[in-house]
Order: C-alpha cells, then sequence, then structure tokens
C-alpha cells in the first residue's frame, strides 16, 4: 500500500495544475520523505527506488521484470521468487502518516480517475507544465485533411521566380511592372527584397511616392532602377521632398525629378545643397536658371561631380568656347555637361574645322554638339554633293545646324536638301 501510495503521489506531482492538488502532493511529499530520511522499514520498496538509480540499467530491468504491482502489495509474477523484505513494526506517528496517504490516494481514486479529474478541472492558463505534443503522434484523417501547410521556400536559388509563389512583396512588385529579372541579376537585391515584408515595408513607400506625384504607370520602372528606396527611411524621403519644395521646385517639377532620376532621393540634404551651390557658382547662374538646369537633367544631383569638371575644362581650353558662350550651350543642352569627352572633342573637330562653323554659330546652335557624328557627316557631304552646304546666316540657301541635325531624313531631303529621300539612301551607300 505505501509503495503504490508513493507512485500515485509522484504522478499527481507531474500534473501540478490545481492550487488544492498542490498542496495536498506537497503535504504528502513531505510525509514520505520524513519517512525515508528516518529509514522506516514501513515503506520498504522506497529505499528500493532510491538504489534503482545507482543501479546498472541491466539490474534495473532485471529488478522491474521480477515484480507485477497491484493496487496495494506487490505480487510474484508466475515462476519468479518474490523479494519483499519482511515489514518491521513502526510507531504510532509513522501510522498516522501512512493513514493520511491512504486516506488521501483512495480519496482520489485509481490513476485514471486523477487524470480525468485534473483535465476537468485544471484552466488552461495553469497547464504550463504539460508536456508538449510529439511530432510522432498519431492523428485520424479527418486531422490529416484540416491542416493546410504552406510551402516552404527553397534555402538557395538562382532567380527570384522560385519565391514568387511564397513571397506577397515579389507578387505585388511584380503587377506594379518590376522586371524582377534585372534585379536578381545584380548583387544582394534579390536577398534584400525577400527581406521585405510588403504591408510593413513597400506599402507605405509606394503610396508615398503616389502621393509626390508619381503615376502608377512609372512606379515600376522606378523600382527597376532603384530598388534601394524601398529601403530608405520614410522620413528622410520626407524631408529631402520638403528640402527641394523649399528652393522653390514646384509639385510637377519634384514628381518630374523623381521619376526620372530615380536615385535623386537616395541622397541627403546636403549632398542635394552642394550640388545646386556648385552649379548655381560654377557656372555663374540665378537661382530661376539653375532650378531650370536640374529639371531639365535631374542626373545631375545624383552623379559624380568630375566629369561634370573635366567637360567644363574641355570647352574652355580645348574647344575654346568663352564663358558666356559655355553658359549659353549648358542652359540650351545640359546633357554637354556630361557628354563623353572623346564624343565632344570629335563633333567639334569636324563641325568647326572640317565644316568651317566659327565658335559664334556652334554656341547659338548648340544641339549639334548632341547629335551623332555620322549623322552630322552624312548630311554634310550630301548637301556638299549638291551644293547647297551653305551655313553662314549672311548668305542665300542658309542651312541652320540645328535643321541639320534635328530633322528626320525625309523632312531633310524634302525642306533642306531639296532631293528625294531614295537619293540620300543611294549616296549613304556610296560613302
Amino acid at each position: 500500500m505505501a509503495l503504490s501510495s508513493m507512485q500515485m503521489c509522484r504522478k499527481c506531482s507531474f500534473l501540478l495544475g490545481m492550487r488544492k492538488l498542490c498542496v495536498e502532493l506537497q503535504r504528502s511529499s513531505r510525509v514520505l520523505c520524513t519517512v525515508n530520511r528516518q529509514r522506516s522499514t514501513i515503506f520498504p520498496h522506497s529505499a528500493g527506488v532510491l538504489r534503482s538509480l545507482r543501479t546498472p540499467p541491466c539490474a534495473r530491468e532485471t529488478q522491474l521484470r521480477v515484480c507485477a504491482f497491484s493496487d496495494v502489495h506487490p505480487t510474484a509474477l508466475p515462476g519468479q521468487v518474490s523479494r519483499t523484505p519482511p515489514i518491521h513494526p513502526v510507531d504510532d506517528q509513522d501510522s498516522q502518516a501512512v493513514d493520511a496517504s491512504k486516506q488521501f490516494c483512495d480519496s482520489v481514486g485509481s490513476p485514471v480517475d486523477l487524470l480525468s479529474l485534473v483535465e476537468h478541472r485544471m484552466p488552461l492558463e495553469d497547464m504550463d507544465g504539460a508536456p508538449a505534443l510529439s511530432p510522432f503522434e498519431e492523428i485520424s484523417e479527418e486531422e490529416a485533411i484540416q491542416i493546410q501547410a504552406q510551402p516552404a521556400m527553397p534555402p538557395v536559388s538562382i532567380s527570384l521566380k522560385d519565391y514568387v509563389e511564397q513571397s506577397e512583396t515579389l507578387q505585388q512588385l511584380l503587377l506594379l511592372g518590376v522586371d524582377l529579372w534585372k534585379l536578381e541579376q545584380r548583387p544582394n537585391v534579390g536577398s534584400m527584397l525577400l527581406r521585405l515584408d510588403f504591408q510593413m515595408d513597400v506599402k507605405e513607400r509606394l503610396l508615398f511616392l503616389k502621393d509626390v506625384g508619381v503615376e502608377d504607370s512609372q512606379l515600376g520602372s522606378l523600382i527597376t532602377r532603384n530598388p534601394f528606396i524601398l529601403t530608405e527611411g520614410l522620413e528622410n524621403l520626407k524631408a529631402r521632398v520638403e528640402y527641394l519644395k523649399s528652393k522653390k521646385f514646384n509639385q510637377q517639377a519634384v514628381a518630374s525629378m523623381v521619376s526620372r532620376a530615380p536615385y535623386l532621393l537616395n541622397f541627403s540634404i546636403e549632398r542635394l545643397d552642394n550640388r545646386l551651390s556648385f552649379y548655381q557658382q560654377t557656372l555663374g547662374l540665378s537661382a530661376e536658371k539653375t532650378r531650370n538646369l536640374v529639371i531639365r537633367l535631374p542626373r545631375l544631383l545624383c552623379g559624380s561631380l568630375e566629369p561634370v569638371k573635366e567637360n567644363l575644362k574641355v570647352c574652355e581650353l580645348e574647344l575654346g568656347f568663352h564663358t558666356n558662350e559655355i553658359q549659353h550651350i549648358i542652359t540650351t543642352i545640359p546633357k554637354v555637361l556630361t557628354a563623353s569627352k572623346k564624343k565632344l572633342t570629335e563633333i567639334f573637330d569636324y563641325v568647326h574645322n572640317v565644316m568651317g562653323i566659327p565658335h559664334v554659330l556652334i554656341a547659338k546652335s548648340p544641339q549639334i554638339l548632341n547629335s551623332k557624328l555620322l549623322r552630322i557627316k552624312e548630311r554634310h557631304l550630301f548637301l556638299q554633293y549638291l551644293g547647297r552646304a551653305q551655313y553662314d546666316p549672311n548668305q542665300p540657301n542658309y542651312v541652320s545646324l540645328n535643321r541639320l541635325v534635328s530633322l528626320p531624313d525625309n523632312v531633310f531631303c524634302s525642306d533642306v536638301a531639296l532631293a528625294s529621300l531614295e537619293d540620300f539612301e543611294l549616296f549613304q551607300k556610296t560613302l
């Protein structure tokens, strides 16, 4: 009976949920521990349990196979010798402890009754000590059908298409027209997009760009060219837009600049201010002309200043333009500031030295510096073949440099060369 009480109490201690049961279990445990410390023989198998902890596994298995426990006393199995030691007399205090333990266990009932009692009375919040469900636990077919398992993302992939079905961010970016195949070719961009949460990270910035004035049809192209705008702080983006507005850039101008120069809002206010000051002071422009220059070519605020400084020196030292001529060329054709140095020198050499155009006429028609050298050669030689290569505005049959390079072929042939398009195409084949 004593050993059975101890086993039931140990099972009860596993389900410490109800406060009343905890109190009774602790009191019963103290009684059993007191009896064991006094080395009483009333619980002979308690010492055996303690000794089993120091017994090798093989010896413990042998002892467990010897006895099959009934409700009260251990009973020897058939063919086995009972090893139950004799019961020694006990004193009155120990007898009261045993009676209390027996009364408690009898009131609870069998272990099955105890478990059902705890199940019905233990609230969910008190079951923290309950063991977790095993992943190998068998479930019914109905429960298995109700389980909705999400497909796992591939751990490694060379393409973003393997993650589109599991990533809401990639799905929404595709709907916006973002070219994911371009982004996945850039280092670390694909992993950056997978870490973004559409609701928390992407959606707010898309709404901000729409508030700035970027059209829906341009959002995909903007993010394709600059996906890093999705990781910029929203407060920083707003502060940079407010700075541009404080410099008297209107809403339409800001929207146009952001759409055509996607990296514009990635730069700090200090950098934007330094760029505006550089162009205004170096070129000697007014505030209004500086704004017009940047609006027409907003990437001037994003790129490096070294190519700009080099082209300014080329125009002044190698090409021989004066300061006012350079100022007029830049404000008319801002792309001259970012053009290739080789292209500028080759075009100027052909126009000035071969065609005989002076600096003044080139400065008045700077579009020719932004044209293709092959087009200039073909049309000049065709006019020269027809005897109509006249570029002096004071002479009859004057041909403007802007009309020479800006008109399409059919209009150039009919209005300037006074010839057919077929004749011009045949002439091109002779070059």
